[in-house]
């Protein structure tokens, strides 16, 4: 693991359910086909602090992220917003919000 942001390689892409993922490398991909939910973004890869704070999907910056208990969220970011500081202020409350949000929104 690189604890950093990597762009992926279209030689190692893995599509599951519709969505073409990337990876730096085989053994990256290899792990990731095996069990695709356990790695897979939260939230279908929109922003958690939105989801979390209002239920918006909004897109994110790839190199902001966060992985807790093993699941990976990314957030939005530009030079004024960093959204990911936000969702560390108040993580658990979000968290919960964004879980439920998503319920609503994908089931």
């Amino acid at each position: 693991m690189q604890h950093k942001a990597v762009k992926g390689n279209p030689q190692f892409a893995f599509t599951d359910e519709g969505v073409t993922y990337y990876f730096s490398s085989a053994s990256s991909k290899e792990i990731f086909q095996k069990e695709p939910k356990k790695y897979e973004p939260q939230y279908g890869g929109w922003c958690a602090y939105a989801m979390g704070a209002s239920g918006e999907k909004v897109e994110v910056d790839p190199e902001t992220f966060t992985i807790s208990n093993g699941k990976l969220y990314l957030f939005y970011h530009t030079w004024v917003n960093n959204t990911l500081n936000k969702w560390n202020k108040d993580e658990m409350n979000l968290k919960a919000n964004a879980d439920k949000n998503w319920k609503n929104i994908y089931h």
